[in-house]
């Protein structure tokens, strides 16, 4: 029974895969389609013909939206390609500047895309803030309508949860799946694709979880820093946000490790540790001194080795992986860390306020996501160390796209602290 569902399966993908060969050139549907599969989160499975498809509308894009005023398609479109990295002008909304409220009577659907597309916006792009501005408002005034049931859930998840923003969809698509009724064969059939694999997924992330408890227990960690949050499952959402692709099991178990040194390494900066022992723990792990690390106490010590003993393996995978060797390069992105962990400890000891710029310098490291991301492109089988590295300063520096996420993340994070 079980290998005639998993023939079925295989089927329906062969069958919408075909489809969407077919539905290429199509300028609404084809759009449409992509936009499903994204979010009910089985884009792994399609990936070729969603290339394939969303060139075809690049290349056609100013054909395509001359004048059209359906804001529905021309913002699915613009959002669809600026998620692939293609460039495409927000001047595409100009003509709905004075004349928006027309197009958008009882128009909620376009509402919603255009909320959402005003979410890939840059800087500079006023156009699309004030799209973001109407629409927000927009749906927001029809929350207090008299709407039924499933037109207000859509709405509201739309508003808590824009693709470009949230990882609810990637991590949870399965509760937008009622939002997409089946009213065609593909749709009746990418539900079903979508259902089945929503039960994979779910199956290999329950098999990673038990794996992660088991390492974290055999680890024993958590009864040496009992100070320390002991919250495996929270930091196993890390990997699985970053490492959304169902066939990224063993990297998402293995990136957990540093991600968890990151979190326990903080506690002891934050919570437990004086000043004269972090000093000394910083020092040590800027030597990686085996020696030095005899005169920390105790709990730093069981900190030192497990830190040591993760990276080690972690850059013995690499290399039987992808011939790289990170190990050096990691243990100078710690080195990092600790420091930027003291410089914090230390201005929250004298009192003393940082400016904005020091602030977002040091917090950008103190975030964890540089090293986390770091260990991330190595899993990837890119060589980051020979690209980041400044060869006569002897410091690493990732590129800088990494640093501006770490900072959205760290001014995100303080932001949830103060509230």
């Amino acid at each position: 029974m079980q290998d005639d569902l998993g023939i079925k399966h295989e089927e329906k993908i062969k069958s919408l895969t075909e489809f969407l060969n077919e539905v290429v050139n199509e300028p609404v549907e084809s759009l449409i389609i992509v936009d499903t599969i994204q979010q009910l989160g089985v884009e792994s499975l399609f990936r070729e013909q969603i290339k394939a498809i969303l060139q075809w509308q690049y290349t056609h894009f100013s054909s395509l939206n001359h004048g059209k005023d359906d804001v529905y398609e021309i913002a699915l479109r613009f959002r669809l390609l600026r998620q692939e990295g293609y460039y495409v002008p927000a001047a595409v909304f100009e003509r709905f500047n004075d004349k928006i409220n027309g197009f958008v009577e009882g128009n909620i659907k376009g509402m919603m895309e255009l909320y959402e597309a005003s979410q890939m916006s840059i800087e500079g792009e006023d156009i699309l803030d004030k799209a973001e501005d109407f629409s927000s408002k927009f749906l927001n005034a029809l929350l207090t309508c008299d709407l039924d049931h499933e037109q207000a859930r859509m709405i509201e998840s739309t508003l808590r949860y824009p693709y470009r923003k949230s990882i609810a969809r990637s991590l949870a698509p399965q509760i937008f799946v009622d939002d997409m009724p089946a009213t065609s064969s593909w749709m009746e059939d990418l539900l079903e694709v979508a259902n089945r694999e929503r039960r994979i997924v779910q199956s290999v992330h329950q098999k990673e979880i038990h794996l992660i408890n088991e390492w974290w227990k055999e680890l024993g960690l958590g009864a040496e820093t009992k100070f320390a949050r002991d919250q495996p499952l929270k930091w196993y959402m890390w990997s699985m946000a970053i490492l959304t692709d169902p066939s990224f099991s063993e990297l998402r178990v293995e990136l957990i490790k540093p991600i968890s040194l990151v979190y326990v390494i903080d506690d002891v900066f934050d919570v437990h540790g004086t000043i004269d022992e972090l000093i000394l723990f910083t020092e040590v792990i800027g030597r990686w001194d085996n020696a030095g690390a005899e005169q920390l106490p105790e709990y730093m010590k069981v900190c030192f080795k497990a830190l040591g003993d993760i990276t080690d393996d972690f850059g013995n995978i690499i290399f039987k992986k992808h011939g790289l060797n990170p190990t050096g390069f990691l243990k100078k992105m710690w080195a990092n860390l600790f420091n930027a962990f003291l410089v914090e400890f230390q201005w929250n000891a004298s009192g003393k306020l940082p400016n904005t710029d020091d602030y977002l310098k040091n917090g950008t490291i103190t975030s964890g996501v540089p090293l986390v991301l770091a260990h991330m492109f190595f899993q990837m089988g890119q060589d980051i160390a020979n690209q980041s590295m400044d060869s006569k300063k002897e410091e690493v520096r990732l590129p800088n796209t990494v640093y501006l996420v770490a900072q959205i993340l760290r001014l995100w994070d303080d932001l949830g602290c103060a509230h």
